[in-house]
C-alpha cells in the first residue's frame, strides 16, 4: 500500500487496521479459490496464483488489484484515499525457488513505487543489475559520508525590499569518482534506504556550522533536517555539541524541517523543536503548502520562518491558482508575524510579484547559484557589515537545486 503510514498517523491505528481488513477483503474478491493470499507484514501483501495460462493473466490481475485498491475506503466513516504498488514475477522464468520468486516480485514492486506508485511493474532481468548498481552506489555513499568526502555549497537568501544578503542555505554535494556529480535528490534517498541518513545529516550540520563560524561577517546559515534526525536520537544534544565544538552562535543557525517530520511523530517532533528553539536556534518550515495539515502545525509551534515551495513559484507566471496560493501564504505569514521566504525564484517577473505582495525573503537562481563558500569570500571575509546588497539577476541555465536533506 502507498503511504499507509500516513493513514495510521492521521487517523490512528484502529482506522489503519480497518483499512488493512478492507484491502484483504478486496484481494479475496479478486482471487480464485485456488489462489493463496497472505500478508507479509505491515502493509505488504502477496498473492500467489497457480496454473496461470500466460503472462497476460498475471498482468490483468495486477491491473485489477491496482484499480480495486485505488477506490476510497471509509474506516469509521472517514474517507481515505489509498492505492497500491504491485510487483509481478513469474515462475520459472523470474525465479525457480519461492525465495527467488518473491525477491524478483519485490524488485518489480520497488520499481513501481519509484515510477509513481499506484501502478504495477513486471520483473525484468535488468532490474537485478540496476539493484546491484544501486547497492554499490549506496556503499560508496556510506564511505564518502564516513570519510567526509562530500562538500557543501551555499545559496544566498536575500531581503526582497532592499536586496540585502541575510544568510545562506547549506546544500550537500557528492562528486562520485566514476559517475560524477550525484544530485541530493538521488543520494539522500539512498542514505535513507541504507539507514545512514542521520550520519549524513550530522556531517552536513557539523560542516555548515564549522564553515559559518569562520565567516567574519556573521550571517545566518540554514541546514535541512531529515525526519529521521528529528524523531530518532537526541538531536538537541547533538546540535548543542556541534555549536560548542565549532563556536557558532546559536542565533546564526537556522534548521529547516518539512511537514513529514511532524507527520511521523508529532508529539516527539514538537518536543524536539521546542528544545532547539529554547537554545536560540531558529526553526523554519520548508516546502510549505505541499502537505495537508500545515495550518495545524503553525498553530502548534511558533515557527521563525515559512518557506513557500518552489513548485508554486515556478508557476507564478502562468497559473492563477499558484498566484492565489502564494498570495495567501504571504498574507498568512504577515498575519502571524512570521517571515515568508520564496524558494526557486528565477525571473524578474516572479520577483516583482513577490515584492508587490510584500514577501520578505527570496532565494533561487535570481539571488545566485549554489556555490562554494570561497565564491562569497568578498562578502564573508573582508569585514563588510551584514546585509550587503546582492545583485538580483535572472539565470536561464535551469531550475534551482534541491535541498541537501529534505523530508
Amino acid at each position: 500500500l502507498d503511504r499507509f503510514k500516513e493513514v495510521n498517523d492521521a487517523l490512528g491505528h484502529l482506522a489503519g487496521d480497518e483499512v488493512l481488513k478492507t484491502v484483504a477483503e478486496r484481494l479475496q474478491a479478486l482471487a480464485r479459490k485456488s489462489d493463496v493470499i497472505g500478508r507479509l507484514g505491515g502493509d505488504e501483501f502477496v498473492l500467489l496464483q497457480t496454473e496461470v495460462g500466460s503472462p497476460d493473466s498475471a498482468v490483468a490481475l495486477a491491473e485489477r488489484v491496482c484499480r480495486s485498491l485505488g477506490e476510497a475506503i471509509s474506516p469509521n466513516g472517514e474517507r481515505v484515499e489509498v492505492s497500491a504498488s504491485v510487483g509481478v514475477a513469474l515462475f520459472p522464468t523470474d525465479g525457480e525457488t519461492s525465495e527467488g520468486l518473491i525477491r524478483a516480485a519485490d524488485m518489480a514492486l520497488y520499481r513501481a513505487k519509484n515510477e509513481g506508485r499506484a501502478t504495477f511493474r513486471c520483473f525484468e532481468p535488468a532490474m537485478a543489475e540496476r539493484l546491484r548498481q544501486r547497492r554499490a552506489m549506496q556503499r560508496d555513499l556510506r564511505e564518502a559520508v564516513m570519510c567526509g568526502d562530500l562538500h557543501l555549497v551555499y545559496q544566498p537568501q536575500v531581503n526582497v525590499g532592499n536586496g540585502q544578503l541575510l544568510g545562506f542555505e547549506a546544500l550537500a554535494r557528492w562528486d562520485h569518482p566514476t559517475h560524477g556529480v550525484i544530485a541530493p535528490a538521488v543520494f539522500v534517498p539512498m542514505a535513507e534506504e541504507g539507514g545512514f541518513v542521520a550520519a549524513l545529516g550530522e556531517w552536513v550540520l557539523r560542516s555548515a556550522c564549522r564553515e559559518a563560524a569562520a565567516w567574519e561577517t556573521p550571517l545566518s546559515v540554514a541546514v535541512n533536517l531529515s525526519p529521521h534526525q528529528v524523531t530518532q536520537g537526541d538531536l538537541p544534544s547533538l546540535v548543542q555539541e556541534v555549536l560548542l565544538e565549532t563556536g557558532l552562535n546559536a542565533k546564526r543557525l537556522e534548521l529547516e524541517i518539512t511537514e513529514s517530520v511532524l507527520i511521523e511523530d508529532t508529539d516527539r517532533a514538537l518536543h524536539v523543536l521546542r528544545r532547539l528553539k529554547a537554545m536560540g536556534i531558529r526553526i523554519a518550515m520548508d516546502d510549505f503548502g505541499t502537505g495537508y495539515s500545515s495550518l495545524s502545525y503553525l498553530q502548534s509551534f511558533p515557527f521563525d520562518k515559512i518557506k513557500i515551495d518552489r513548485s508554486f513559484i515556478a508557476n507564478l507566471e502562468n497559473n492563477l491558482h499558484s498566484r492565489a496560493i502564494v498570495r495567501a501564504v504571504v498574507g498568512l505569514g504577515r498575519s502571524l508575524a512570521v517571515p515568508v521566504v520564496a524558494e526557486g525564484v528565477e525571473t524578474n517577473s516572479q520577483l516583482a510579484f513577490l515584492r508587490d505582495e510584500h514577501c520578505e525573503e527570496i532565494q533561487g537562481f535570481l539571488t545566485g547559484r549554489p556555490q562554494s563558500v570561497d565564491s562569497f569570500r568578498s562578502l564573508l571575509y573582508k569585514g563588510e557589515a551584514p546585509g550587503q546588497p546582492m545583485p538580483l539577476r535572472p539565470d536561464d541555465d535551469g531550475p534551482t537545486d534541491t535541498p541537501a536533506l529534505a523530508g
